[in-house]
């Protein structure tokens, strides 16, 4: 297994990156955290609060802040928002700064699991499951660039996923 201190989570919405990412943190022995909670903490507001406010190029220049940061954070698990790969410069510092891995969900899977969560400012649209089709065409290119590895999140538990990959990152 690569020396892995800082390990990247990047995908859809909906692909487990938070709830994937706290099962990876443990079996790594790794703390976790992830990129919207805490632009949250810092700013005292929600997402949903941010996008109304101040827009998601807003939102986007917070979000771009704290990533420069928290790539630099040792011995971490970070679980990024959907759209973090937008911005060269979060690609660029994701990419750099540690192993990154895709965590890969159909459109048809980020619909099922996205479906009641109202959390999601880009998804409150009259046709979500359009949204998410357009968000990934424009995105998926864009993980793959900077992933090191790539990992299907649809048929498995979120504890599976992890547990398959510590199990492939040993391969590696």
């Amino acid at each position: 297994m690569p020396a892995l201190h800082r390990v990247f989570l990047v995908g859809p919405m909906g692909a487990g990156k938070s709830t994937i990412g706290k099962y990876l943190a443990q079996h790594l022995k790794l703390r976790f955290a992830d990129t919207d909670t805490e632009i949250e903490v810092r700013t005292g507001a929600d997402i949903p609060w941010i996008f109304d406010v101040e827009g998601e190029e807003g939102f986007r220049d917070r979000e771009q802040q704290v990533v420069a940061e928290m790539t630099e954070w040792d011995d971490v698990v970070l679980a990024t928002g959907g759209g973090v790969v937008l911005r060269p410069e979060n690609r660029s510092a994701l990419a750099g700064r540690g192993f990154v891995i895709y965590l890969y969900a159909t459109v048809e899977e980020q619909v099922r699991r996205t479906r009641r969560d109202r959390r999601r400012p880009l998804l409150q649209t009259g046709d979500p499951e359009q949204t998410l089709r357009d968000l990934m065409a424009v995105r998926d290119p864009l993980y793959r660039e900077i992933a090191d590895h790539i990992i299907e999140t649809d048929a498995c538990s979120p504890r599976m996923v992890a547990q398959r990959l510590v199990e492939e990152l040993a391969a590696l």
